[in-house]
This record gives C-alpha cells, structure tokens and sequence, in this order.
C-alpha cells in the first residue's frame, strides 16, 4: 500500500514541476478528492447511497471538487488544482490529468446510451482548464482537450480538440510521441492560461503553416520532376 502511494505522488510529481516534495502533493485538493472518493465509491457499490453523498459532499466542502459517488476512476488520476466537476456515469481511465473548472457532464439519457449519461476519459488523456465534456462520448487515449473546448462527440486517439464546438488539430507523429503535455495544448511546452484563446488561435496558425509548408516543398518537387 506505501509503495501504491508513493508511486501515484511520483506519477503527479512528473506531471507538476511545482512540488518540492512528495509532502507537498499530500495537502493537494486533489489528492484529498481522490482519497475520499474512493471511500464514496466503495460505500456507492455497498449501496449505501446517502452515506456516499456525505462523504462526497464533505469533500467538495473541503477541496472545490466534487465527484459523484458513482463515477470510476483508474489509477494515478491527477485534478490540478480543483473546481471540477464528475458525473455519476462517466468513467475515467489511467494516468489522466484534469486541470482547474473541467466538466465531465451528462445529457439527457434518452440521447444517448440507456444509462451512461457522462463521457468515457481512456488512459493518459489531458482535459485542459475550462473545458466541458458532455454526454456518453468517450476521449480516445492519449488524447487532448484544450482549454475552454466544449466536447460533444467522440474523440479519437492521440486528437488535440480545441473551440466551441471541439474540433481535432492535425498533429505530427513527434507531437505525439511526447510523454505529456501541460495544458493539453501541443504548440508551445509552457502554456499560459491567462492567454488561452491566443494559445489556442497560436496553434491553428502553425498548424497551417506547417502544411502550407509541406505543400510548397511537393510543388517544389514535382516542379524539379517534371524539369528534368
């Protein structure tokens, strides 16, 4: 169980260049969150439902956080700083990082899957601060949800999902080939909330330079061709 313990503070130590030490991560709102979570989650599958909610309702007292009783959360779950909020349905896989006023919300269950009203997050995915999934959608691995997207259908594999509605950046292998990205933006390494539509507009300008790029090198080259 120690070692359980210090491997999940090590985990959000790698995510979070902010802790000097693991002590640090032990007063984080977020880990207080998970812990009793994970007592209101055992209580919610006894089917003792109102003491669930109490202790669901003392932890969103004490962290800003509120996660329902009936959600499911794998392993080193990371909320980075708090006031997000977890629906009862939606199911969270390993190693996601959650930043500041996310959602994972619901719809109306007759729009969707009879009973699953909240999204699907898959392993390693990056739900960026602001953004909104809603509904019985799921967020495929390894993808990210930029800051203040609004995510209402599924997303694929490895996608970076940014605007209202969300829609994917095209993003090279080497993007996607790193570990982890703050903020879930893939265009610049530090990320800087208090300028996040910027940061957001920034991307899809070098997305599109990119392939303007790309393109002028093909005309390039077939303009060698047909030379020769």
């Amino acid at each position: 169980m120690f070692e359980g313990i210090v491997a999940y503070l090590d985990s959000i130590k790698a995510r979070d260049p902010a802790p000097r030490s693991r002590w640090e991560i032990l007063i984080y709102p977020g880990v207080w969150a998970l812990a009793m979570h994970r007592v209101a989650h055992w209580l919610f599958e006894a089917e003792l439902y109102f003491l669930a909610r109490l202790v669901n309702h003392m932890s969103r007292f004490l962290t800003a956080i509120d996660i329902h009783p009936g959600a499911k959360i794998g392993k080193n779950f990371f909320i980075d700083h708090g006031f997000v909020v977890i629906g009862e349905t939606a199911e969270i896989g390993d190693n996601v990082t959650i930043y500041q006023g996310a959602t994972l919300g619901g719809t109306n269950p007759t729009s969707g899957e009879a009973g699953k009203r909240h999204p699907t997050i898959e392993d390693e995915a990056i739900i960026s601060l602001g953004a909104a999934v809603l509904g019985p959608i799921t967020v495929g691995k390894r993808a990210r949800i930029a800051a203040n997207a609004v995510v209402t259908k599924d997303v694929p594999e490895g996608a970076t999902m940014v605007g209202i509605p969300a829609r994917p950046l095209i993003i090279d292998a080497q993007e996607y080939q790193k570990p982890f990205m703050p903020y879930g933006t893939p265009c610049r390494d530090q990320f800087d909330p208090a300028t996040q539509q910027l940061e957001i507009l920034r991307c899809e300008v070098e997305q599109l330079q990119k392939r303007l790029a790309e393109l002028s090198d093909a005309q390039d080259a077939a303009g060698r061709r047909t030379s020769a």
